[in-house]
């Protein structure tokens, strides 16, 4: 496991894709304007999780977060009294993306910063050009004031379902996040603190996520490999164990007829391995 994946996994999100190349060529790139980095993909809010677990595995004093979804954004930690100008008129308050936005040009003067802007679909497409102004330019402007981004100190993700402005996605770098693991990992018995007897039990478990389709990491192998030796029975425990501790897996999936030896299999090797015969009980 990379220092970067297994930092991602004590931050929330563990998955068996290295996403390591995707963060260098990010971050390595010249700073001519604000490193931006679009998250895509069939995730879900995964993506978000995703972006927060990256922001906090790099070691950023400063995470901002903002989503375009929310009805009431908590409101700014500083509130200023209402201002007028040179004609007695009040100026209107500060709004969320404003505030936020410019917070972080304001930090990244002196620390490094990453902005989380999310749920991009939902955002007024005046939003996308000030956006690309923003990474263009590297200034965020409020009333005719503006306020600078240090460019090698502020990172920018953002993530949308639906395709970003055209000329903004052209200063992105994408990286494509999905529901579920697409690297396979082969691993051993002694990644579970089991014996090499146990390597039968492991590769008809790894046989059957192959026949789904599907790549377990590592927590989610040992979770279940300890429901197998504790509480697993038979083949419809395995089907709520694997359910229950996959993320991604459909119930459907599962129920599927080729499934079925598959599961039979594990169940059988699974009783080998603890050296117990199955036992039915008659309704007598």
């Amino acid at each position: 496991m990379t220092n970067l994946r297994r930092a991602m996994t004590e931050h929330g999100f563990e998955s068996n894709d290295d996403y390591e190349f995707q963060v260098r060529c990010l971050l390595e790139e010249p700073t001519r304007h604000i490193r931006t980095l679009s998250i895509e993909g069939d995730s879900d809010r995964r993506k978000t999780a995703f972006a927060h677990a990256l922001a906090q595995a790099l070691e950023f004093p400063h995470l901002l977060y903002y989503d375009f979804t929310e009805q009431d954004p908590p409101p700014p930690e500083i509130i200023l009294p209402p201002s007028k100008d040179e004609l007695g008129r009040e100026e209107p308050p500060i709004a969320p993306l404003d505030d936020i936005a410019s917070k972080a040009c304001a930090l990244s003067e002196a620390e490094k910063t990453v902005l989380i802007l999310d749920q991009l679909q939902a955002a007024d497409f005046r939003e996308h050009i000030r956006i690309h102004r923003l990474v263009k330019e590297r200034r965020w402007t409020i009333n005719d004031a503006p306020f600078y981004a240090k460019p090698s100190n502020l990172l920018l993700f953002l993530i949308s379902d639906e395709p970003l402005y055209h000329s903004l996605k052209r200063y992105c770098f994408r990286v494509w996040i999905s529901r579920v693991s697409e690297r396979r990992i082969d691993f051993r018995p002694g990644d579970f603190g089991l014996g090499s007897d146990a390597a039968p039990l492991l590769g008809a478990l790894i046989d059957l996520f192959s026949a789904l389709n599907a790549a377990p990491t590592r927590s989610e192998l040992a979770r279940i490999l300890d429901d197998l030796q504790l509480r697993v029975v038979d083949e419809d425990h395995l089907r709520h164990s694997i359910f229950g501790r996959c993320e991604g897996l459909s119930h459907q999936a599962l129920r599927a007829d080729p499934i079925a030896p598959l599961l039979s299999r594990v169940i059988e090797t699974l009783r080998h391995y603890l050296g117990t015969e199955h036992i039915e009980l008659s309704s007598g």
